[in-house]
């Protein structure tokens, strides 16, 4: 297994993928060196050589970044511009895994699912139709376990990776058998510059592929049309999917934006040699995700729906499509923007609870339209507030936020569990 024996990697960042990607290095022979801005982070990885990459004597083959630390945009972490001024590549975790995969002989097959809204869902389901056809696999990288914590997998296995655009701009041999862009709106902006940039990251996803690869994308947006126009000048055989008009008719998946989450994971598993019935079946029987338009709590008629993970707008619209009616729980740090791309779901709203740093802001667009609205802070003040209000009417207690969770949460996952322990402690 030393199939890295004689390199040598710096990890910078100790959070949920660094300090197991530096375990797994120094499993597979690396001489690995670990950096964490947190003196806490570096206590915690005191098993292994701390020290800033830049003050590593000797050849880096790599330094290993957080995808949440910038390298370039808004400012890059000053061992990034160490790292790029003295040619060592800055790499994910991901990237690492499959050079492991390759130099360890497995020809195992890499999907690889990205998008701004929709990723975690199609990961899963993909992952799940594969279990229902008894292909091995292993899914994780953005969503779940580390890239680089997953197992070996056999010639016949499959590795479903989340890839994010900061992940992506990180790849450089990493080439996926199976990928998908599923949707492309504005966010991350500060990290990419632009949309142009954003774009780019994304379309990572299909490097290197060739006439063996399939790359589907989705077309119901502008940029990504635009995106399967340049595939069409690329190897890969191309395959267009839309969620437009469609339902799924499975439970866990309701509303157009599950309809192209569940045609891309079909498209994917089509690709993989997947057999129709095990796709149907697949889709059938998928039980979902925790904070994605989850139901998490029924009380005297009312349904609380937990949908923490929707951290900007358009995440938000697709949970407010499958309801006519709701109170609606929003806010947090907005993305460029905030919730103006959400009026023509204002008049679906009955009352909204604004809470967070953006809170008021979104209290004063809805206003500006008419809506009901009162910021009232905190998810604690909201959620008696809201099933009050939701009593008397609309008889769902939405809570999407339309933005990040990082001005009272760790991430959208603590959000989203305090949603539902609050709405279960409402509904008792």
């Amino acid at each position: 297994m030393n199939v890295f024996s004689g390199q040598r990697f710096a990890v910078v960042g100790l959070g949920r993928a660094g300090l197991p990607a530096a375990e797994r290095l120094r499993e597979f022979g690396a001489e690995v060196f670990v950096w964490d801005d947190s003196a806490p982070s570096r206590e915690a990885a005191k098993a292994f050589a701390v020290t800033r990459p830049s003050e590593v004597t000797g050849r880096l083959d790599g330094v290993v970044l957080s995808p949440g630390i910038p390298h370039i945009l808004p400012k890059p972490h000053p061992e990034a511009v160490w790292a790029a001024a003295h040619g060592v590549p800055v790499l994910t975790d991901a990237e690492l895994l499959y050079r492991a995969v390759r130099g360890l002989g497995s020809k195992a097959r890499f999907a690889g699912i990205t998008g701004t809204n929709g990723k975690s869902t199609t990961t899963a389901l993909l992952a799940h139709i594969l279990n229902v056809a008894g292909v091995p696999n292993a899914a994780g990288a953005n969503l779940g376990p580390a890239a680089l914590s997953l197992p070996i997998l056999p010639d016949e296995g499959v590795y479903v990776l989340e890839m994010s655009s900061y992940m992506l701009e990180r790849i450089v041999t990493l080439r996926f058998d199976t990928a998908v862009m599923l949707n492309l709106s504005p966010d991350h902006l500060d990290r990419h510059g632009d949309m142009a940039g954003y774009a780019a990251a994304k379309r990572a996803i299909f490097a290197r592929q060739d006439e063996s690869c399939t790359a589907v994308v989705g077309v119901d947006d502008a940029p990504s049309r635009e995106m399967a126009a340049w595939l069409d000048t690329q190897p890969a055989k191309v395959v267009r999917i839309s969620g437009v008009g469609q339902a799924t008719g499975a439970k866990a998946l309701p509303g157009e934006h599950n309809a192209q989450n569940a045609a891309a994971a079909a498209a994917m598993a089509r690709a993989l040699g997947v057999s129709e019935a095990a796709i149907a079946e697949g889709i059938a029987t998928f039980p979902g995700l925790a904070h994605r338009a989850q139901e998490v709590a029924l009380r005297e008629g009312v349904r609380f729906i937990n949908d923490s993970k929707a951290t900007n707008a358009d995440a938000a619209s697709r949970a407010m499509a499958c309801h006519e009616r709701f109170v609606w729980i929003a806010g947090g740090v907005a993305k460029a923007g905030g919730i103006d791309d959400l009026t023509s779901f204002f008049p679906r709203v009955e009352k909204a609870f604004l809470i967070g740093r953006d809170g008021e802001a979104f209290a004063a667009k809805l206003s500006q339209h008419g809506v009901a609205n009162e910021y009232v802070g905190t998810l604690e003040a909201a959620l008696p507030k809201a099933f009050s209000a939701a009593k008397g009417g609309a008889g769902i207690v939405l809570f999407s936020p339309a933005a990040a969770s990082f001005d009272q949460f760790p991430n959208f996952e603590v959000r989203g569990d305090v949603f539902a322990k609050l709405a279960r402690e409402v509904a008792a």
